[in-house]
This record gives C-alpha cells, structure tokens and sequence, in this order.
C-alpha cells in the first residue's frame, strides 16, 4: 500500500483544549481504548487504504519487535531496545510527515526510520555495531540514532535552523522519552527553536519511567507539555496509546511548522509493555497490576476495533501481517549476517577520501 498524502488537519481551535497554558489538561484524543470515536472535530482526514496502511504498520512493527527480541536472546544482534506498546506514537508521528521531513532519533526509535525509509536489514545492521548501518540512503531523510541522552534535541534544531535559512518549507521532529526531556540539550534546544521560530517538533514518549525513575521524580511540572512554555512555543499533550491522536497532533505541528508558526513540544502519553532494554529488569519498578491497566489501552487493539467497526479489518488481516512480518525480518537479518564484517583498516579508508600517511601506517600494524 502507498502512503498517500493527508489532507489538511484538524483546525487549531479543535484542540485549544489540550494545549498547555497554565493548568493541567487532558491529553487530546480521538480514539476511546474501545475503538470508539469520541473526538470527531480532532479526527485526521484519511482513507480507508490509508487507515490500513497504518494499521498494517502497526501490526508489522510489533511482529518485528517480537522477533528482534527473540534474535537478542539468541546473540544475533547487539543492542535493542523494545517499542511494543509504543506503536502508535513511532508509526503515527512517522505517518504525518512526508518523506521531505527529517527525522533525528533517539535509540528506540528504529521503526520512524524504517517507515521514512531506511532498509530494514540496515536497521539490524546499526544494532550489530556495523558501520554500514549508519550509511543512509541518499535521499532517506534520517540521522542515525543518537545514543546519547536527549543530544538529538540540538540535531533536530540545527537542521530545522538550516530549513528556516534555505526557506524550505521542511519540518524537522525528534524523539526522546520522558528521560530525556530532564536533560540541558532538550531545554537549550527547545529555547533556541523559541528564540528563533523553527520548524521543528519536540516529540516525547512519556512511557512513565524513563529507564527506572518514575515521571512523578522525574520533574515537578505539570506535565512535560507544559514546559513548552519557558520556550515560548506550543506545547501539547497527547494520548500516545492513540495513534489517530497523533496522526492529528504532528499533521498540525508540521503544518503550523511550514508556515513560519514555529515549533511545537508534543507529550505523547504512552506505557513502554516490555523492559527498557533486553538487560534491564521492569518488575524491579513497575505492578503487574499496573501493566494489566495499561494492556486494556493497546494502540493495537484499540485502533483494530476501530477498523473491524468499519469492516476494513479483521484477525484474518491481522495474521497475515504477522506471516509477512517474520518473513521480511529473517530475510533481512540474513542480509545482515552475510554483509561483509568490518575490519579496521575498512573504517579508516571509510573516514577519508584519500587515508593520510599516518593512519596508512597504522593499518599496516592491522
């Protein structure tokens, strides 16, 4: 299926509601957990191929999540860190974009790549330590993950900087998680898009723990959102289990962001359903009480329901993804496995058109 192209968003007084003056506000939604409409006037303009589209992502993205922790276990990859549960922000967020737009990441946010773009078994690669997993398509608008915390907060702000100066009509967006947003880059970052009136989108995936901290020890304010204030930009809080209240959310910060209207911090509320990394241990911090509450929110099973309702889904629909799925990621952690292994001297040659004398002589030790 092709992504397509989306009308024009939600009005923003549809959801003046949920944008952060002072007091608290509920997060924006369009979606109930039961798939049911509650928010017409915020609901994305989309056909019914494009809303299989999305949930045809959202079902492939879990698959490859489930198989990818599994190729962990089994020492086929290096570092991973699990998005189940966060489907709706990562495919959503990614979905409202076009392929223009450029994505700054965080470590987790993998699927945005691979859905703007980036061939899966470069995804595998970047995860095994190969350099050719950094090597971005031309025209694949993506930075690779940044592992340092919140450090994607300032890559995102200079190329939106770079867009405001070439007067393109562009949109930069980057991820962090709740984390993150307490760290100097996401405030600096933040200021200067206020300062200067960038195109960009703070996204924040406020999964409530950060790695272990709970987000009541994280911050004293009311909500992330709301720190969008000290910046002078738009902040907004959203329900991340939701991905139709995303889709609405990042359609509109873009659109506000290609006519000059600035920056927007969005706070995607959503719950993170396995540990922060495969070496971390979550029922150290968090209820199974608590996990349970938050499976009834699936951005699966909610927007499922939606779709069965409109008779343009079904578990048949479901399974077959999954097949599709486990068929694509063993082909390409195949193509991973077989690329050829780095060498030392290989990554210096890729560092320079012409190796100085120097490092020549260092390969030689090689």
């Amino acid at each position: 299926m092709s992504k397509g192209s989306l009308d024009a968003p939600a009005k923003p007084e549809q959801q003046a509601a949920h944008i952060v003056h002072s007091e608290d506000v509920t997060p924006l939604q369009v979606l109930s957990p039961e798939g049911e409409v509650v928010n017409a006037a915020a609901m994305p303009n989309l056909t019914d191929e494009q809303l299989k589209e999305i949930m045809y992502r959202m079902v492939f993205t879990r698959t490859w999540d489930d198989r990818a922790v599994n190729l962990g276990r089994q020492g086929r990859l290096g570092f991973y860190a699990p998005v189940s549960g966060q489907e709706g922000t990562m495919v959503g967020s990614e979905y409202a974009l076009t392929k223009e737009d450029f994505i700054c990441p965080g470590y987790r946010d993998m699927p945005q790549l691979v859905w703007h773009g980036l061939p899966l078994y470069q995804a595998f690669l970047y995860s095994r330590g190969h350099q050719h997993g950094g090597q971005i398509p031309e025209g694949v608008n993506v930075l690779m993950p940044q592992i340092i915390i919140g450090a994607q907060i300032l890559h995102a702000t200079g190329v939106a900087m770079g867009f405001k100066l070439k007067n393109e009509k562009r949109v930069a967006i980057t991820y962090t998680g709740d984390g993150g947003s307490s760290e100097g880059d996401f405030y600096e970052g933040m200021n200067f898009a206020g300062s200067f009136k960038l195109p960009v989108i703070y996204f924040v995936q406020n999964n409530g723990y950060a790695i272990t901290t709970p987000f009541a020890k994280q911050t004293a304010a009311q909500s992330i959102a709301h720190k969008a204030l000290a910046a002078g930009i738009r902040g907004l809080k959203i329900d991340g289990m939701d991905v139709l209240a995303v889709i609405s959310a990042v359609q509109e910060a873009a659109e506000i962001a290609r006519e000059g209207g600035g920056a927007t911090l969005i706070e995607a509320v959503t719950y993170r359903f396995r540990p922060h990394s495969m070496s971390d241990d979550a029922t150290k911090y968090r209820t199974k009480e608590e996990e349970q509450e938050w499976a009834l929110r699936d951005p699966l099973v909610r927007f499922g329901k939606y779709l069965e309702s409109k008779g343009l889904w079904s578990e048949e629909d479901t399974a077959r993804v999954k097949e599709e799925a486990k068929a694509a990621v063993n082909e390409h952690i195949k193509k991973a496995e077989q690329t050829e292994k780095m060498t030392v001297a290989g990554l210096i040659d890729s560092m320079f058109e012409t190796t100085p004398a120097h490092l020549e002589e260092q390969k030689a030790d090689f």
